[in-house]
């Protein structure tokens, strides 16, 4: 899949492990307002084929900051065509619990609202005297970031990478937007089932999720026959757990930019 331009900035983290969590040798990946810079106000949102550049005009109604939103329909299907599953889309409260994923890297759209995002050090690497940092400022030794979540920013994770979100704008109360439990966004259905069920399905839930984008909302996304899991820090401490976590296979496809080399494809590697 061919970039007609370069992404507008790219920033690399690159997280060392702590005593408990063992972020990984690849970096976390972050496109500032990736979606917003590309888009035009106002204008309905296209369908967006396979073959469509990550740089198609009109995934969102972008304002200001505090009222944009972005529709995760054509979100979903640029990240399908760049074999990426959506398989959720929650509205966070307040705060969370630091967590990573052992067995998954992860791909974070915001939709709307803002957040601040610690990555790279799970709660109990936090001491009590440690205060929310500048954007971008690492903690000591290094570990540590936080940055700060704007409608159309996307993350990339390693599987690993430790991220916790806070200090949520509009603040609301933590729910889950999409149907089951945060592994796939389809309903339980019955009757017969043909094909492109499944996809008219999902496009389905997300034509209704999109009209309740309120707080700080953020689609998640993993490579094609992943499943995330929730660790906090300890679980995978003993001997070659660290490893197992980095040796997870990485995607053939950065999840917006494709093959493009600008993307993981040449930052991990």
């Amino acid at each position: 899949m061919a970039l007609a331009e370069p992404p507008k900035e790219i920033r690399t983290y690159h997280l060392p492990p702590t005593p408990s969590i063992p972020n990984s040798p690849l970096p976390l990946l972050h496109y500032p307002r990736f979606f917003t810079h590309r888009l035009s106000s106002h204008r309905p949102t296209p369908s967006l084929s396979p073959s469509a550049s990550p740089l198609s005009p009109s995934l969102s109604s972008p304002k200001t900051r505090d009222s944009e939103t972005h529709d995760p329909l054509p979100i979903h299907a640029l990240l399908k065509s760049n074999r990426w599953t959506t398989q959720w889309i929650w509205r966070y409260g307040p705060t969370q619990q630091s967590h990573y994923h052992s067995a998954a890297h992860e791909c974070m759209t915001v939709l709307s609202g803002t957040a601040r995002i610690r990555f790279g050090l799970g709660d109990d690497d936090i001491s009590e005297g440690d205060g929310e940092r500048e954007e971008g400022e690492r903690g000591e030794a290094g570990k540590g970031v936080e940055i700060e979540a704007n409608p159309g920013d996307v993350f990339i994770l390693p599987a690993g990478t430790a991220h916790k979100t806070f200090r949520t704008q509009p603040e609301m109360e933590m729910e889950l937007l999409t149907p089951g439990e945060g592994h796939g966004v389809l309903r339980e259905g019955a009757g017969e089932r043909r094909e492109g069920d499944d996809e008219r399905r999902v496009e389905e839930v997300l034509r209704e999720v999109r009209g309740r984008l309120k707080g700080f909302t953020m689609m998640g996304a993993y490579p094609e026959g992943s499943q995330w899991d929730f660790r906090v820090g300890g679980e995978d401490c003993g001997e070659g757990g660290f490893e197992r976590v980095w040796g997870v296979e990485k995607p053939e496809r950065d999840p917006v930019l494709g093959e493009d080399e600008r993307g993981l494809r040449g930052s991990w590697n």
